[in-house]
């Protein structure tokens, strides 16, 4: 397909130099015709030729994701006049003030490494709005590729169980360790988690082994993942600031532009 596109594109820039504004009919024809044509011209020109194709490559992606801005731009638009409107639960985990203006629901995978970026770009937005900010952490691991994120995500329900808090400092250790998790098994996954949660402290173990086991641990998770699709997100990490999305590990600027907007409207 590569050699395919590649002869096109040259035969294209080959033809415009030797004949005046030809048709589309009239180049096919002529490549079907004559495809020696193409070879010799190649082979005279090759770092012209391969110049070409590389420019067009980079326009037609520079086109590409210009495009995909200006369209995330309009839907983000439309969701400032009308938010999406996340769940959350009265038991549910939160960092921050609870009553802070701005809450961020965070949709993230434990061993994206995409989803760690982000994770720190939030933090750096925890500490620099204060009260004005809480965050909502959501679980949509992607098993296909990332086999232990799902037990993560399990752990950190279990520990949000005792501690919101807690729960928050294991979300930020597990991130800051996720080479740790690529080992062989669960149970070695589990072996690493618990030494974290027994560094973090004041965590009843056998109380958490036990949560771990319930059947709303799991719940939590679907219901999560299937609000991420819901809103749009396939895949991690998805962001909503007021129920304005980000979709990526966008940087701390996109950021700050959604919050000072919602909080210039307060």
């Amino acid at each position: 397909m590569k050699n395919l596109i590649l002869t096109t594109v040259l035969a294209l820039s080959f033809l415009l130099t030797v004949a005046c504004a030809p048709n589309p009919a009239q180049i096919k024809k002529v490549i079907e015709e004559n495809p020696d044509i193409l070879f010799s011209a190649i082979e005279k020109n090759p770092e012209q030729f391969l110049e070409t194709v590389n420019k067009a490559a980079r326009m037609a992606r520079e086109q590409k994701e210009q495009k995909m801005v200006e369209e995330e731009s309009k839907k983000r638009e439309a969701e400032f006049a009308n938010p999406k409107k996340p769940e959350i639960q009265a038991d549910r985990a939160i960092k921050g003030n609870k009553d802070a203006p701005i809450t961020i629901v965070e949709y993230s995978d434990f061993q994206c490494p995409f989803c760690r970026k982000g994770s720190d770009t939030v933090n750096q937005i925890m500490q620099e709005y204060g009260d004005k900010v809480r965050l909502v952490f959501k679980h949509f691991p992607i098993d296909q590729i990332h086999p232990r994120a799902r037990l993560a995500s399990m752990y950190m329900i279990a520990i949000s169980k005792q501690s919101a808090e807690k729960a928050y400092e294991f979300k930020n250790m597990t991130f800051a360790g996720q080479r740790d998790l690529q080992v062989g098994s669960d149970d070695e996954a589990a072996a690493v988690m618990d030494r974290w949660v027994k560094k973090i402290g004041g965590i009843n173990m056998s109380k958490l082994k036990a949560d771990l086991k319930k059947d709303s641990v799991e719940e939590l998770i679907q219901a999560d993942k299937q609000e991420a699709n819901k809103f749009g997100f396939t895949g991690t990490p998805g962001y909503l600031i007021n129920g304005v999305s980000l979709k990526g590990a966008y940087p701390l600027s996109e950021f700050k532009k959604i919050i000072d907007r919602h909080l210039a409207k307060k």
